[in-house]
């Protein structure tokens, strides 16, 4: 932040996850609140934000798991062949990714939240609105039709709930949320690059012997 009359200012920075605007070692706590679910290097990001984080730097993220819209992905699944939900990576993959980027005592946890829609169209509108569509490549790139999309209703109506079930008998969408916490570790910590673990010194640190 900018300190303008004794007050802390944000800046703000549009960027690429994979390729943060920042310098080396220059931050204390990097935090991502639900963006890298749309990110498919995971790789990539980690070894972006170990670059960024200072030695002892604080990593906290949260991110969509794989159970993420698993009725909606059932259900359009029984329309065609096509994907229309995107795939996430589970907890363990997570894990893998934080510990091969070179992070530190990484921490994960999980939960699952359901939330109740009137009809698939009214779930598919919030969707929109929030931005999350299908970022697969393999995705339908034309319109769902009517009669896909009729056959995809009629697959997710089985899961309506009866009217006495505290739920008005409303549709379920469910949202797995992954929760990590790691540390950035100290310098010269290996990283793994291509497959291939590297080792990054600095030049001051390496003697020369004089003669």
């Amino acid at each position: 932040p900018r300190w303008l009359g004794g007050r802390a200012t944000p800046i703000a920075l549009c960027a690429d996850a994979r390729a943060l605007p920042l310098a080396d070692a220059s931050v204390d706590v990097l935090y991502s609140n639900l963006c890298l679910q749309w990110v498919e290097d995971l790789p990539a990001v980690f070894a972006g934000f170990r670059r960024v984080l200072r030695p002892g730097g604080r990593l906290l993220v949260s991110t969509f798991g794989p159970d993420t819209l698993f009725e909606l992905r059932g259900a359009f699944a029984e329309a065609d062949e096509a994907p229309h939900v995107s795939l996430f990576p589970s907890i363990a993959q997570f894990g893998d990714a934080l510990i091969a980027a070179g992070f530190r005592d990484p921490v994960l946890d999980r939960d699952e939240f359901t939330h109740r829609h009137d009809s698939l169209a009214s779930l598919m509108r919030e969707l929109r609105t929030l931005g999350a569509t299908n970022a697969m490549a393999g995705r339908r790139r034309g319109f769902t039709g009517r009669a896909r999309f009729a056959r995809a209703e009629q697959a997710y109506e089985v899961l309506r709930g009866p009217p006495g079930d505290g739920h008005a008998g409303r549709l379920p969408a469910t949202w797995e949320v992954i929760y990590a916490q790691a540390w950035a570790p100290p310098p010269g910590a290996p990283i793994r690059v291509g497959g291939i673990d590297e080792v990054q010194v600095p030049v001051s640190s390496i003697p020369i012997r004089r003669r």
